[in-house]
């Protein structure tokens, strides 16, 4: 397993494949029993992997208590993130959900009772709840800082033009930095390309992908007929259908038969070379050390250039207008290649 630090606001040193546990319990009808979420997790550890990723919500509070039960003396060399806003009680409420102080000051004590921990290295806000105003999400999670109860905290879901915003707040006024961004990202969900990508490298966000299989599209399991979250969970899912998704496929195809692989952990390391961290959600041991292999598969340049290729989207405005040749060297002052700003050249 490789490590690198996760973006430009930390110092945390986080293994290449982070851990995802919403299938450690089963109060969703689909999931891992807790003998098999222990099993998951020990073999995620073995490979030396130190990134955990839960949330208050998953299997209604389960996948935290289990993992509260897992870790035990090892808490000090894992990176523990979890998230709030949809709330542990499936029943849901006015003051038990959402992104207000309130709320996550009582999620955030929730969760660290299941977790049996003193502290959140690393709290999401798990989606905007489209009424909680940016300045109160910032404030709250600089408070819990500063008490101890969190280390580090990021966005999931946010739009680009939210999330600029709230590190500009915390850059400002000199309180907790946001670190990382969480957005659904692989090779058929590729729009963030347009603005959360861009967003993440000018801020300096820790970026970290869910679904990095397309719900189980990029393993070619729905191909062979197979069953998996979509025909068993039906939600988060990908289907092949359009062109462009088969097109997909049949690369991925060609690509693990080159390096005697398969499609799952070629679509793995393809995320990871675009410098965002995938999140694992294997639901047995199996799927689990399948997808682990991935760390120690390398791409070459131009196995990632055609699978970038099949996959790209459509840059959309007003990109694609100032991508114009003509636009471009206009903009330059009559210089051929554009001018590269000291913001897109930090990496």
């Amino acid at each position: 397993m490789r490590y690198q630090v996760f973006g430009r606001h930390t110092g945390l040193r986080v293994s290449s494949l982070a851990l995802g546990t919403g299938n450690f319990g089963t109060a969703w009808g689909y999931g891992a029993e807790p003998d098999e979420a222990r099993r998951m997790f020990e073999c995620y550890l073995e490979a030396g992997g130190n990134f955990i990723d839960t949330a208050d919500q998953y299997q209604a509070g389960q996948s935290e208590t289990l993992l509260g039960e897992f870790i035990g003396a090892r808490r000090d060399h894992l990176v523990l993130a979890t998230k709030y806003t949809m709330g542990q009680d499936q029943a849901g409420g006015l003051l038990v959900t959402g992104n207000s102080r309130l709320n996550m000051r009582r999620s955030v004590e929730g969760s660290l009772k299941r977790l049996r921990t003193d502290r959140i290295d690393l709290l999401w806000v798990h989606m905007p709840d489209g009424v909680t105003p940016i300045d109160e999400i910032v404030r709250g999670l600089d408070d819990l800082a500063r008490a101890g109860k969190i280390l580090y905290a990021g966005l999931s879901d946010f739009p680009a033009w939210r999330a600029s915003r709230a590190a500009t707040l915390a850059e400002l006024r000199g309180t907790l930095p946001i670190a990382g961004q969480q957005i659904e990202y692989s090779l058929v969900a590729r729009t963030p390309d347009r603005e959360l990508m861009p967003m993440a490298r000018a801020y300096g966000l820790g970026t970290v992908a869910w679904s990095p299989l397309g719900g189980g599209l990029l393993t070619g399991k729905y191909r062979r007929g197979e069953q998996g979250r979509a025909t068993q969970l039906g939600f988060l899912i990908h289907q092949e259908d359009s062109a462009q998704k088969a097109a997909i496929l049949d690369e991925l195809d060609k690509v693990a038969a080159q390096l005697e692989t398969n499609q799952g952990r070629v679509a793995l390391a393809w995320v990871g070379a675009q410098d965002i961290i995938p999140i694992l959600g294997p639901k047995s041991l199996k799927q689990l050390e399948d997808n682990l292999a991935a760390a120690d598969l390398a791409l070459s340049v131009e196995q990632l250039a055609r699978l970038s290729a099949v996959s790209t989207v459509a840059a959309g405005f007003p990109h694609e207008m100032l991508l114009v040749p003509s636009t471009a060297e206009r903009l330059a002052g009559g210089q051929r290649e554009p001018i590269k700003t000291p913001v897109e050249g930090v990496r």
